[in-house]
């Protein structure tokens, strides 16, 4: 895999534990609800992947349990729990809507495909979060911690309860929206993502005196906050700040006026955003409501800028057509449910009607939504009974952004717009676009403008950074041209710089485009960066560092492929894997204290261009912002979370512009599990979607987000290049296509050819595989041009043995059925069926499943009888002898690393048996005894083996004993042995 993708890998992934009562109010020992396990670095070998053996809470900055998170700002804490108490992922003593971390796809070898080669909806809580908001209340009722209620109608009066309330963000739109902390129900609650910079606004209907704000925490409380009032919701001024914030419930008597009334949070308390039972807001009301007015006529979605999760073809059904105020041209989504359409009216505007005119496929079920940045949605309307035909919908609120949430559609067909029109009360008028800067036609790449109102320029014109990170070799970027050119591509990402660079940035330089130039520092990942240096003391590490940096500045400063040099990737967050405490601070400080040194080396050498520095989430711009003032702009990595970093920027007070210099869909890290435990990827249209919805967030935040290069312009066919690639194999994806229409590019024009979609993809009773039988794979794909479909079956060992590639599997095929035959090795794979259109174009959907082993006959006896071993491996994992007889192919008995070694099992009696079934882990026994005896001291040989392969072994001998032994005499690998079950069957 590229560089770039190297540098997430080393990093692990985890989640915190928070409890679930307030302050004071003590659950009871069975209420474990946040409890957590912690997911290794995909770096760690198997063996050394730690058994939890007790429910102990690692420190937020522990060396082990630090993770790149981009879900999240900051960090958080990890947990280990008893085994045997999970029956997936979740604790069986409460689960909770909380998201697991993931770990980051690993680089692996490439498969070529062929020659020649060519918005998901948050899952409910294992336990109600609503069940335990009551059982939270009963708690504090039981403290004596009252739950405050609605003020009689004397001076000062409730204002808040059921007003207008939008957020930065919500855990959960379902279960914990914005407008739970304004419901009057002390057992519904908010609760933001996991980050610092968050806020809530609560809008009173008019302008008031605001003289006490009761804040009712959950647990996830905030030690620092900013109390704030507005009278138009832009301008702000603090009434009340705190850095010492207790969380429980807050009383607070403040002074002050607006009509808006915002909570913003800067530090959190818990590894968990912000969560609030209840905000109420006490005061005199004051002023008038703003005059209502008649709902106008005037279609004020017209010609406005609209997008949408799909299209069915292409530019021939884009989302801009339902407000071209032509009745003759339409919008039409992909054939499925849970699709969505918005448009953006330029600015915020008084909302009273929306009417739809619905092709025959019309929604049967949707909501009309608004939002102020395009981000947080509140809804407007409810319609669950659809009509089609003309809608008229009347509604009220105020927005600038308006979204159709498309939930169920009324046909078979996905949902289809003739025209969308929006009318206002008239009372708004829109604010103009602030004009953008501008600078001399000197040759110089420069950042320009104001706070909130920047621009990068490139000899005095704006340049808009649309681009790809570059993973093939700096050699081959000129045979790639035409085809980033057709995307729109204007920019390509490096993480290196060196002596193989100077043919890519020639070559993006005739082709009219620009490069963000990387160098590498540890511990960001890739060549030179791995290991850990102390940045406080190690002058030599930095001096040889700041040496290359000079060498290769010198060398390529004047050459126009140039756009910026990027110092750094996703170090600051690599020390946490390095350091922890008040040590990790230091050293974070230090790290950016050098990037500050850099850029203030380069700028003095290459005062033409700027200089950036990156990082994979936004917890590292405090670092830039307070020692490394000499950056240009920040950098970012930030994929399902990069539609927060507008609420971040904001909330932050931050004064520099940022450069998305990563993006995309949803990561490995950040999905959620399948049925079979791991990652789910999502379809190729889900995928394809997130990158258009990652566009449309940095186009959000003009003035400030100066565009992005996006995620991933690679070849690799393997694992992690079909979760991220644009081109494996060289053949276009969906996501290559989405790009180009983002960006505008000719690629993305009605009319191009297209790949295959699927409309479907299944495996039957995928989670019991046995291994080398034949399993079904349902899979039904078309082509949108007609083009005839090639298909190809592979697998992929990623959750078995870390290995990325994608190897052919035998299979047949009739018609949208695939019979394949499954692998020998026991554990979850992935099966990937690739649709070839033969022009250059592949679709591709994937789907976990589970091999387990071949039934035997009779009962196992020896499950669950006391096991004994000559060792176990303490110091990689708690891998004790018992659990190799515990009836969990998910556990097992690892030997220390000898030949002579051995694991027995005491029957209890005398029992005769007819097989003995030995499932083994990837370090399996070559050579081995199967030994009985009837008092554990004196053994009699029943079987050898001395060519063991590995996988299952099922040995039909049959024997009569008390004892059962497993005596190892030659290992098949360099590890011990490790067996995850030791089977006896009478």
């Amino acid at each position: 895999m590229p560089a770039g993708y190297q540098c997430r890998r080393a990093l692990s992934r985890i989640r915190g534990l928070v409890e679930a009562f307030p302050q004071g109010v003590l659950p009871s020992p069975g209420l474990c609800e946040r409890v957590r396990r912690g997911i290794p670095s995909v770096r760690e070998s198997k063996r050394a992947q730690p058994t939890p053996t007790t429910c102990d809470i690692a420190a937020p900055d522990s060396v082990s349990a630090i993770e790149r998170s981009p879900s999240t700002t900051g960090i958080s804490s990890t947990t280990n729990c008893t085994p045997g108490t999970r029956t997936d992922d979740e604790i069986d003593c409460g689960a909770t809507s909380r998201p697991p971390a993931r770990q980051a796809p690993e680089e692996t070898p490439v498969f070529t495909t062929t020659t020649p080669r060519p918005t998901r909806t948050a899952p409910p809580p294992g336990r109600s979060r609503r069940l335990l908001g009551v059982l939270a209340a009963a708690a504090l009722v039981a403290a004596g911690i009252g739950i405050p209620v609605a003020a009689a109608q004397a001076a000062p009066v409730l204002l808040s309860q059921g007003r207008t309330v939008t957020a930065s963000s919500t855990e959960s739109a379902d279960y914990t929206p914005a407008s739970a902390a304004v419901d009057g129900n002390a057992g519904t609650r908010w609760a933001s993502l996991a980050s610092d910079a968050q806020w809530l606004t609560i809008d009173l209907g008019a302008t008031a005196q605001v003289e006490q704000v009761v804040l009712t925490w959950e647990a996830a409380y905030g030690s620092g906050y900013q109390l704030r009032t507005s009278d138009n919701g832009t301008s702000w001024t603090s009434i009340y700040t705190t850095t010492t914030g207790k969380g429980g419930k807050e009383t607070l008597n403040v002074t002050g006026s607006g009509r808006y009334v915002q909570l913003l949070g800067t530090k959190r308390a818990t590894g968990y955003g912000y969560s609030l039972w209840e905000v109420q807001v006490y005061g005199t009301p004051g002023g008038t409501q703003p005059p209502t007015g008649t709902c106008g006529t005037a279609n004020v979605a017209q010609g406005k800028t609209a997008t949408a999760s799909s299209s069915e073809q292409g530019a021939g059904t884009a989302a801009g057509l339902a407000v071209d105020g032509n009745a003759g041209t339409r919008w039409a989504s992909t054939f499925a449910d849970n699709q969505w359409w918005q448009v953006d009216l330029g600015a915020s505007q008084a909302v009273c009607n929306v009417t739809l005119s619905w092709e025959g496929a019309y929604g049967k079920a949707f909501r009309v939504q608004g939002s102020a940045d395009g981000t947080t949605w509140t809804t407007l309307s409810t319609i669950t009974n659809g009509t089609g035909g003309t809608q008229s919908i009347a509604v009220s609120g105020t927005a600038r952004y308006l979204r159709l949430d498309l939930q169920t559609r009324a046909t078979g067909y996905g949902f289809s717009l003739w025209e969308v029109a929006v009318r206002t009360t008239g009372t708004t008028t829109p604010t103009p676009d602030p004009t953008g800067p501008t600078g001399p036609a000197d040759g110089k790449v420069r950042v320009a403008g104001s706070q909130g109102n920047w621009a990068l320029l490139v000899n005095g014109q704006p340049w808009v950074t649309k681009g790809m990170t570059w993973g093939p070799a700096p050699a081959d970027f000129p045979q790639h041209a035409a085809n980033l050119k057709a995307m729109g591509v204007n920019t390509i990402r490096t993480w290196g710089t060196d002596a193989g660079s100077k043919v890519l940035l020639d070559a993006a330089a005739a082709a009219g485009m620009r490069t963000v130039a990387g160098f590498w520092l540890a511990p960001g990942g890739g060549p030179g960066s791995g290991g850990c240096p102390n940045y406080v003391t190690d002058t030599a590490y930095k001096t040889a560092s700041m040496n290359d940096i000079v060498t290769w500045v010198t060398a390529y400063k004047d050459n126009p492929g140039v756009l910026m040099w990027n110092v750094g990737n996703e170090s600051l967050l690599g020390l946490g894997n390095c350091y922890s405490g008040a040590e990790l601070e230091a050293q974070r400080t230090a790290y950016a204290t050098f990037v500050n040194d850099a850029a203030k080396r380069i700028h003095q050498i290459d005062p033409t261009h700027p200089v950036t520095s990156t990082d994979a989430w936004s917890g590292a711009w405090p670092y830039y912002k307070a020692s490394a003032p000499d950056l240009d702009l920040y950098g970012l990595n930030a994929y399902n979370a990069v539609c927060d970093a507008k609420a971040t920027w904001i909330a932050s007070g931050y004064t520099k512009p940022y450069l998305i210099t990563e993006g995309g869909p949803a990561g490995e890290w950040e999905v959620p599990n399948d049925a079979n435990g791991v990652p789910d990827q999502g379809t190729d249209v889900q995928n394809a979607a997130g990158y258009t919805r990652a566009w449309d967030c940095i186009k959000a935040h003009p003035g400030v987000a100066l565009g992005a290069t996006l995620f991933h312009y690679g070849n690799e066919g393997d694992f992690g290049g079909i979760w991220f690639n644009v081109k494996p194999g060289n053949n276009k994806r969906l996501s290559y296509y989405a790009i180009a229409k983002a960006y505008g590019g000719s690629a993305g024009a009605a009319g191009t050819n297209t790949p295959p979609t699927f409309s479907a993809m299944t495996v039957p009773n995928s989670g019991n595989v046995v291994a080398g039988s034949t399993f079904t794979v349902n899979a039904a794909a078309t082509d949108p041009n007609g083009d005839p479909i090639t298909y190809n079956v592979l697998l992929n060992s990623k959750y078995v043995n870390d290995s990325g590639g994608l190897a052919p599997a035998t299979f047949t095929r009739s018609g949208t059925t695939f019979s394949v035959t499954a692998p020998q090795t026991l554990g979850v794979w992935k099966v990937y069926v690739f649709a070839e259109d033969g022009k250059g174009n592949v679709g591709v959907e994937t789907k976990s499943f589970r091999v387990v082993p071949p039934a035997v006959g009779g009962t196992n006896i020896a499950q669950g009888r006391t096991t004994t071993a000559s060792s176990f491996d303490p110091y990689n994992g708690n891998f004790t002898p018992g659990q190799a007889t515990d009836g969990s192919y998910s556990t097992r008995w690892a030997s220390s690393w000898a030949d002579d070694e051995w694991i027995q099992v005491d029957l209890g009696s005398v029992r005769s048996f007819s097989s003995v079934q030995l499932v083994w882990e990837s370090a399996f026994g070559k050579g081995y005894r199967i030994e009985t005896s009837n008092d554990g001291n004196t053994w009699s040989t029943l079987t050898t083996v001395t060519a063991g392969d590995g996988n299952v072994d099922t040995l039909n001998t049959a024997g009569s004993a008390r004892y059962v032994r497993v005596h190892g005499t030659a290992r098949g690998t360099a590890y011990g042995y490790s067996l995850y079950e030791l089977g006896i069957y009478a």
